[in-house]
């Protein structure tokens, strides 16, 4: 008997201490940093194509006068959209990010793209929606990646992955010559895309000296240094000039 309650002493004693362990709190998150900026645009602001969407009445539909091609598009205020801005070196060796359970959804809605730019995790879901009900086929013109080409004849969804980092994949329809859209591949989620303000930023970053780079479809690519520590937000502005 006596053993016995020996035993379930030392037995208390080990529970109490694991849920003592339990109790601790968990390690902090790492990183915390931020960048973020906008993305300028200086020059004359260029005169886009338009788009005869004539063969497609159900498209055409959408548009209030005639659309006009996505390629440049300056904002309101003076700077540029579409610009993907990412972390391209500087994470710690040791860093990892696991993909997104959710996915990424690259919608034709108007025989266009929506979004025109956009960046996607290595292993996360790429949901391909045409919500026009006409025959899109989507082609990924994939470099490090497998590239695809697909039809989608009906109101549907295909899911995609890429399982290497690569900047940029271009995706066409080879039906309607002029969507185009460009798709980035991290293997983290430190990417952004300049919006009807041209601002963009980057959250939780780990403390460290980042380059960051800014990616524009016709104007090339500028890069910028950033050091960050702890919480801190730093600033980093961009300026594409009209060619």
């Amino acid at each position: 008997m006596r053993k016995l309650g020996a035993v379930a002493a030392t037995g208390a004693v080990l529970a109490l201490a694991l849920a003592a362990w339990t109790r601790q709190p968990p390690p902090p998150a790492q990183g915390g940093g931020t960048v973020s900026g906008k993305v300028k645009f200086t020059g004359t602001k260029p005169t886009m194509p338009k788009i005869d969407m004539t063969e497609e009445p159900k498209c055409k539909a959408k548009y209030q006068g005639v659309p006009t091609d996505e390629t440049v598009v300056v904002n309101a205020n003076g700077t540029l959209a579409n610009v993907f801005v990412y972390v391209k070196s500087g994470l710690p060796a040791s860093y990892t990010a696991s993909a997104p359970a959710g996915p990424v959804t690259l919608d034709q809605d108007g025989c266009r793209y929506h979004p025109h730019v956009l960046g996607i995790q290595v292993g996360q879901t790429l949901a391909i929606k045409n919500s026009d009900g006409i025959l899109h086929n989507i082609k990924a013109k994939a470099k490090a990646n497998r590239p695809f080409n697909i039809s989608q004849p009906t109101v549907m969804t295909s899911n995609k992955t890429f399982d290497k980092p690569e900047v940029m994949v271009a995706l066409e329809c080879n039906v309607h010559g002029w969507m185009h859209a460009w798709l980035a591949v991290l293997p983290h989620p430190f990417f952004g895309v300049s919006g009807a303000d041209g601002s963009f930023t980057l959250k939780g970053l780990p403390p460290g000296t980042y380059t960051i780079e800014a990616w524009h479809e016709k104007y090339g690519t500028q890069t910028a240094t950033v050091t960050v520590a702890g919480s801190e937000t730093k600033t980093a502005d961009f300026s594409f000039a009209a060619k």
